[in-house]
């Protein structure tokens, strides 16, 4: 079960989509990963921590206007893992570590 659930409608204009990709525009990965992150720093309550992606992999395409859904999971060391899912199906998934400034 997730310790927390975030909802996230990807914007028809987000700036990501000029070059990913003219006619079919998709969203980069890297923008689900900071999703991630923002959702783990509002979860812990702490802003502005540096993170280490522990792994990321990346299933499905995600387009304007799809609704997403960020769950996250403290694990027992304390990462953070993630699963993003558009609908029913599973678009990303990954774990996510707080290192000291």
């Amino acid at each position: 079960m997730a310790d927390a659930e975030y909802r996230w409608l990807v914007p028809a204009d987000h700036p990501a989509f000029a070059g990913h990709f003219p006619g079919r525009p998709i969203v980069p990965g890297v923008v689900l990963l900071d999703r991630a992150i923002l959702f783990a720093e509002e979860m812990l309550g702490k802003p502005g921590l540096n993170w280490q992606v522990g792994n990321a992999k990346f299933f499905s395409p995600v387009g304007p206007e799809e609704a997403l859904t960020f769950s996250l999971t403290t694990k027992p060391r304390g990462a953070i893992s993630f699963i993003v899912r558009a609908a029913e199906r599973d678009v990303a998934s990954g774990s996510l570590t707080a290192t000291a400034p």
